[in-house]
């Protein structure tokens, strides 16, 4: 293609739609996930045509989407490290990727020095708790949840999910031993009230979906895109340098020497 033709193409709008409330805005593009895994340092081991995998940098951590095997999706699983035991997510095909991204972007980073709660971010934004033998809490639309649910001794997991008028639109579902602050930057994801922008016809029919319609430069989708991007890896590159300038504990020497528009609402 010319030049003249891309520089046509950026010029020209294309109709987006904002969509509320977030977790009925379909799966969208896999890239907000994946190039920011990227950008921060994860090594992409996806093979042309396979699922997509992704490794954390220090290998502990696995990330991959498969969209062929049932139900397919999302996998995530860490390895026990220290303290930490082994634990395992999977978040549904539909799982918007913004609410993914919740949980991937918090594996990029440091943890929290504040203590972890799983169902504060979903309080402040009007969840509710529901009543009944598990802990629940539910959306003020009622069209989805998260919950612990706790059959029997032992026996336990994190579930959220998502519900539109056809039905169970995804679900998502993490062992017990799943670091609580990642399940706090899952919940804080989804409950958070700012709309995701999806191209035309690239999201489920429902009514329970508010949509608002908007012209986008695909420029200005590029430049969006770029500033998450260069975001991740300013934050990979500051822990890189951190790491490498803090004083390690050595042996003494006996040398002194050694030493991340146009608007229409419906």
């Amino acid at each position: 293609m010319s030049k003249q033709f891309w520089d046509e193409w950026n010029a020209r709008p294309q109709q987006h739609y904002l969509i509320e409330p977030r977790y009925l805005a379909g799966g969208g593009d896999l890239r907000h996930v994946t190039e920011f895994l990227r950008a921060s340092g994860w090594k992409d081991l996806s093979k042309t045509g396979g699922p997509l995998v992704f490794d954390s940098p220090d290998k502990n951590i696995r990330i991959g989407f498969d969209p062929l095997v049932q139900p397919g999706g999302w996998t995530i699983r860490g390895k026990a490290d220290g303290h930490q035991e082994a634990w395992h997510a999977t978040l549904g095909l539909q799982t918007p990727v913004e609410i993914v991204a919740g949980l991937t972007d918090a594996l990029t980073r440091p943890r929290s020095a504040h203590a972890p709660n799983a169902w504060a971010p979903l309080e402040r934004q009007g969840w509710q708790a529901q009543p009944g033998p598990h802990v629940t809490a539910v959306s003020p639309d009622r069209n989805s949840w998260i919950q612990f649910h706790q059959s029997a001794p032992g026996q336990a997991h994190w579930w959220a999910s998502a519900r539109n008028e056809h039905g169970r639109a995804w679900d998502a579902v993490f062992t017990p031993t799943t670091p609580l602050h990642l399940v706090e930057a899952f919940s804080a994801a989804l409950a958070d009230p700012k709309p995701v922008m999806r191209p035309r016809g690239m999201f489920p029919p429902s009514t329970r979906v508010r949509t608002t319609s908007v012209s986008v430069l695909p420029a200005e989708l590029s430049a969006w895109q770029q500033a998450r991007i260069t975001a991740a890896r300013a934050a990979a590159w500051a822990r890189s340098n951190w790491s490498s300038a803090r004083p390690r504990k050595t042996t003494p020497a006996p040398s002194p020497y050694a030493a991340g528009s146009a608007h229409a609402r419906r």
